[in-house]
């Protein structure tokens, strides 16, 4: 989203009423939840300030990492659908998927029912993840996007679809990322740091779809069947321009092997949160890569 954006400018406004539409629906599903003698406000006030803190500390190091070379604009949308392959929106249908979860699991240790818990960690996530549309609006360099809205309102149905149709999450959405070259190329767009490159370089990253096979068919418990898809080559963000300046991007399609770590018995409290975090991320496995170069196979690719 990096290139010059020449689209006309669009008032806040209706963008602001979606965000603040949702804001009360969260509200409204929250004091409708359970009767309040069977909540435990103590942890909830706990809950809601400390994610408060934390997304205004994400806010603000977003703004500075992502934001902070780009001069100020009025609001604005600009289509963005077709750039890097859309391996952002991937990013944001991750993101949504993950928040989504996390927000559902932490409503539930308050006291509030599994499905409305599950609503309300949806609803958030999707304002959460929507709000980077109004820094992305403001910025000379971005400019808000209507398919990034979309990829969080898939990533957060992913998530809600699943709970309600099997009752259980049977599919899993997973990041992977490895340093790359090209981010020497453009470290001003792909990142000149670690974190930077982990958030900009594109062509580093791989998204997953890890499929718990056992659920479905007889299949060894700690295996896990995951597909992914992933960009190369990628300096700018269309095809075109990185075809004028000598560089040939491509889609990367995996096929994988993955470990299924909520397979571990356990009643630590302490490892069952490491668990959750790992399984967030594709571990290193066997890996065939299918794209236009024809098809690789990895011992290990992470």
């Amino acid at each position: 989203m990096e290139e010059s954006k020449n689209s006309t400018p669009s008032g806040s406004d209706p963008f602001v009423k979606l965000l603040i539409l949702t804001l009360f629906l969260f509200g409204g599903a929250l004091s409708k939840a359970q009767p309040f003698d069977s909540i435990n406000h103590k942890k909830l006030n706990r809950l809601i300030i400390g994610t408060s803190v934390g997304y205004t500390l994400a806010m603000v190091s977003l703004s500075e990492v992502w934001y902070s070379d780009f001069d100020k604009q009025s609001f604005r949308f600009f289509d963005d659908s077709k750039e890097w392959y859309q391996m952002d929106k991937l990013g944001h249908f991750y993101g949504a998927y993950q928040i989504s979860n996390a927000s559902s699991n932490a409503l539930r240790k308050t006291g509030i029912p599994k499905k409305q818990a599950q609503k309300i960690g949806a609803l958030a996530s999707f304002a959460m993840m929507s709000s980077i549309e109004i820094f992305d609006g403001y910025s000379s360099g971005y400019g808000a996007s209507a398919s990034d809205l979309l990829a969080n309102a898939t990533g957060t149905a992913f998530y809600l679809g699943q709970q309600w149709l099997w009752d259980e999450t049977r599919i899993y959405p997973k990041f992977s990322f490895h340093t790359t070259y090209l981010a020497h190329q453009r470290p001003s767009v792909l990142g000149s740091n670690f974190s930077e490159k982990l958030l900009k370089d594109y062509n580093g990253q791989t998204y997953w779809l890890s499929i718990d096979m056992d659920r479905f068919i007889t299949f060894p418990k700690w295996i896990n069947i995951a597909i992914g898809h992933g960009a190369h080559d990628f300096i700018y963000a269309s095809k075109g321009t990185n075809l004028a300046t000598g560089y040939n991007p491509y889609r990367q399609y995996y096929l994988s092997l993955d470990f299924d770590l909520t397979a571990i018995p356990t009643q630590s409290k302490a490892l069952k949160s490491l668990i959750y975090i790992v399984n967030m991320i594709k571990l290193p496995s066997p890996t065939l890569e299918f794209s236009n170069n024809g098809l690789k196979a990895y011992a290990f690719y992470f």
